[in-house]
């Protein structure tokens, strides 16, 4: 053969990543374990310390970190794209955020307890979104779906692990060595390893995390075709909630038809009523008129929440779209509001059974994680179904984490100040029944049979692109 038909012979090669390293999806792995251990920690450690013994400052100790992530997870995205670095702002919230724990044990009043909480949001917040933007940064279009799965899977992992770990921890304490070392001081220490763990993150962020070569406009990426499962923040606590990759001050407003916005309704509704019950619950685990739990077993219930929704959320998709994502919505919805009350009678019927207590709560909230898997899904399914075409589908996600963390905000504080001024009886039924108005708000929306356009799905009433014509045979000679 010769160097010109050797020279036109070509084999394509596979791509490679841009990054030379895997291991920075790793990094994210000890910041996951600190979310997972501080998220019921930061309340329980405020009820020990301060005697903050009521619901009202235990849903605004929730609330706080919430309340700064929103604005800044959208703050510190937009100041990546005008410097045009990413990983540092990765490592220095990291490092910040641990330095910040390192204080807050020994916070003098439960005022400044409350303003470092505040202060941890800010700091912790440009974690999640910007790392987000890396990853897509620095991976193949056609790895996103998978890496952004894989991405979250290290990140539910980690939670569960830290909640594991705070809960084992507090468990191995023997009734003389809590009276020598003190609860007070063990839920101390768990919040400086927090820390310890943040800047752990940080340190292995620097070593592993490469900038990406080019920076990719973050309104520009069409987020419906393959990410809307591992973009939507998942909620294994309540703290750590709102993802925005997409940035809602930019770019033309979205023309919502009334059916979006009955969806967009219920999702509010839903996620409002959702944290009226979850914004005062670590309280009413704890409280005598409550489950009356000790704080180990509270880190052993947000366990069973968030491994039943870490190992069900990426691969319940599947099953929603194989049966109907409007109704595994409205569905799932009934299904959690009716735990709700549950909650009330294992706290009035099990008092004195602190063991059956126990094991009740554990598995109420387990089937919550499990439902909470399939509706997050079947939400975004579905509204990926009403949308009229692809360009909105990024905007349109955006609405939805905004609704869904103001939704939860507010439903937080209401939640306190009505288990507060009222019980946790008036408080949990009202939650009760503002998922269920949220859910047949759904009902009447017709449900799109055909799932949400896709650039290799073929367009109804299309006109067929014609095949290019086969060269005429020539005849054969002998």
């Amino acid at each position: 053969m010769s160097a010109r038909k050797l020279s036109d012979f070509h084999i394509a090669e596979p791509e490679t990543r841009p990054s030379s390293s895997d291991l920075w999806f790793f990094s994210y792995l000890p910041w996951s374990l600190y979310n997972g251990l501080s998220t019921p920690l930061i309340p329980l450690l405020a009820i020990a310390l301060y005697n903050a013994d009521s619901p009202l400052i235990i849903a605004l100790i929730v609330a706080a970190s919430t309340l700064t992530e929103v604005p800044f997870t959208i703050f510190w995205g937009n100041v990546s794209d005008r410097i045009r670095h990413r990983k540092y702002f990765v490592v220095l919230s990291f490092i910040a955020t641990g330095f910040v724990l390192f204080v807050m044990p020994f916070a003098p009043n439960l005022t400044d307890y409350l303003s470092l909480n505040i202060l941890e949001g800010v700091c912790s917040a440009a974690s999640t979104p910007i790392g987000t933007v890396l990853l897509l940064e620095t991976r193949r279009k056609h790895w996103w779906a998978r890496d952004v799965g894989l991405f979250g899977l290290v990140s539910g992992i980690g939670s569960v692990a830290g909640l594991a770990l705070g809960g084992l921890f507090l468990a191995g304490f023997s009734t003389s060595s809590r009276l020598s070392f003190g609860l007070v001081g063990a839920m101390q220490f768990l919040l400086l390893l927090s820390g310890v763990l943040a800047i752990l993150s940080g340190v292995l962020a620097y070593f592993w995390i490469e900038e990406p070569q080019d920076l990719i406009d973050r309104n520009s990426v069409d987020l419906g075709d393959q990410l809307h499962r591992g973009m939507v923040e998942r909620i294994r606590g309540f703290r750590k909630r709102i993802l925005h990759v997409v940035d809602l001050a930019r770019g033309e407003a979205i023309p919502l038809t009334m059916v979006e916005v009955l969806l967009f309704l219920s999702l509010l509704l839903v996620s409002f009523g959702s944290q009226t019950f979850y914004g005062t619950f670590i309280y009413f685990l704890t409280a005598s008129t409550g489950a009356g739990l000790d704080e180990d077993m509270v880190f052993f219930v947000f366990l069973a929440s968030a491994a039943a929704s870490t190992a069900l959320f990426y691969h319940s998709g599947v099953a929603v779209e194989k049966y109907s994502p409007k109704w595994v919505f409205v569905e799932t919805l009934v299904a959690r509001a009716a735990l709700i009350p549950l909650f009330l009678l294992a706290g009035m019927w099990l008092t004195g059974h602190p063991r059956s207590m126990a094991i009740t709560m554990i598995g109420l909230n387990a089937a919550m994680g499990l439902l909470w898997a399939f509706s997050s899904t079947a939400s975004t399914l579905f509204l990926l179904r009403l949308l009229k075409g692809p360009s909105n589908k990024g905007k349109a996600l955006g609405i939805y984490n905004a609704v869904v963390g103001f939704g939860g905000l507010v439903g937080t504080i209401f939640g306190g100040w009505l288990y507060n001024t009222s019980d946790s009886y008036t408080a949990y039924l009202v939650a009760t029944a503002i998922i269920i108005v949220g859910g047949l708000i759904i009902i009447p929306i017709p449900l799109r049979m055909v799932p949400y356009p896709h650039k290799h799905m073929p367009v109804k009433g299309a006109s067929p692109v014609p095949k290019p014509a086969k060269p005429p045979l020539k005849q054969w000679r002998s």
